[in-house]
């Protein structure tokens, strides 16, 4: 692990005896001291009698799945969620203990042998899953019960069972040997919209899915609906707990939320300058000459491009910082490496370090400028670096 003031260094390969990363021509920096800054933030928010669900699938957005996990639940999350079964195995071989509940539908003997041998938490999306699981649980003599979570379908149209069955679901899970009903859950997908409607439709149908469930006298132990928009947006969709992914790695699920929280972004992208030289006005710049320099210009190729992460829909788009400025990319951005024209930032060197996403001095370049210009989302671009750039926790 590096301090910050080691992830900021400018210098050249001078310390690269002492720091392997130093001679990385590219890699990914993770903030620890900001993902926990993020989590209190969410801890102050909700409820001291809600638990926090880190979600850390997809290798925590892109973080490092068992270094996030691990900070997470130091501080301040009780949970953590992931969309697969080997995602959760990973953490369990790590030696996380915490409760880990797959989000994703399982149903295969194999899925359900490691589920039960690593203690994680099945989602339960339909009747049919909920025989299967119970009779291959039983075909193995598995001596207990494992929890398991129901989720049922507000009106996201993915996973779940239609929230007007909900009594009947539960009352079948409830039923049958080896399972253990640990809550009942729903998902919202509008949350982060301006205006609440279907947001409040969901949570009405919700609310009525629950009330049949205590009707027919099951109480669950966890009720949870909120995602990180509706954790920021409203207290009455907390309940007993609520899965945060996006915001607890500093990124807004939309930009009228900000003033609810302080958030830090967690992850920056950075690459070294690998050589530098003047080109002639006329010259074409990369493949296709999609740039030609309109006069003579210095440029700098950097050791990184889109088998890393870095779209090339970006190309001749974006902006990267040098030494605290920002500097136009030029061409097409390709395989390994990308161009800059650091015309107007003299004395530039091979090895300095360039900030693709993050901040540098004064200047940041966030996720959403990227996803703005792209017209996506900020989870795509962070979920997006490959794993040849190494992961590099700074504290």
């Amino acid at each position: 692990m590096l301090s910050r003031e080691q992830g900021n260094d400018v210098g050249s390969h001078q310390n690269c005896d002492t720091y392997a990363w130093f001679s990385q021509r590219a890699w990914v920096e993770i903030d620890l001291e900001a993902l926990s800054h993020n989590v209190q933030q969410l801890r102050q928010l909700i409820s001291e009698h809600t638990d926090l669900m880190a979600v850390v699938k997809a290798d925590a957005y892109g973080h490092g799945a068992v270094t996030v996990a691990q900070t997470a639940l130091k501080s301040g999350a009780n949970w953590l969620g992931v969309a697969t079964v080997p995602e959760g195995i990973e953490l369990r071989e790590a030696g996380i203990n915490a409760p880990i509940l797959i989000l994703g539908a399982t149903h295969t003997l194999e899925q359900i042998h490691a589920i039960a041998h690593w203690k994680l938490q099945p989602t339960i999306c339909s009747p049919k899953q909920a025989l299967v699981f119970s009779e291959t649980l039983g075909s193995i003599d598995y001596s207990s019960s494992i929890p398991v979570h129901i989720k049922l379908d507000t009106g996201m149209s993915r996973l779940g069972t239609n929230c007007e069955l909900a009594g009947n679901f539960v009352q079948l899970v409830q039923s049958l040997p080896h399972l253990e009903i640990a809550s009942v859950y729903s998902h919202l997908a509008t949350a982060d919209s301006a205006d609440p409607t279907v947001m409040h439709l969901q949570h009405q149908r919700y609310e009525r899915a629950i009330a049949q469930i205590k009707e027919i006298g099951i109480e669950p132990s966890y009720l949870h609906l909120a995602n990180s928009a509706g954790t920021l947006r409203d207290q009455n969709l907390h309940y007993d707990m609520v899965r945060v992914g996006i915001a607890i790695y500093g990124l807004y699920p939309a930009t009228y939320l900000r003033e609810k929280i302080d958030l830090r972004p967690v992850l920056q992208v950075k690459a070294r300058v690998t050589q530098v030289k003047t080109i002639s006005e006329g010259t074409g710049v990369s493949y296709g000459y999609q740039f030609i320099a309109p006069r003579e210009l210095r440029i700098a190729v950097v050791g990184i491009g889109y088998a890393d992460g870095v779209p090339r829909n970006l190309s001749n788009k974006m902006q990267v910082l040098v030494r605290g400025k920002r500097v136009e990319q030029i061409g097409a951005i390709t395989m390994d490496q990308l161009i800059l024209d650091i015309t107007d930032v003299p004395h530039i060197q091979e090895g300095e370090i360039v900030t693709l996403l993050g901040q540098q001095g004064k200047e940041k370049i966030s996720a959403d400028e990227w996803a703005n210009q792209l017209n996506t989302i900020s989870w795509e671009i962070v979920c997006g670096f490959k794993h040849r750039l190494p992961r590099v926790a700074v504290m």
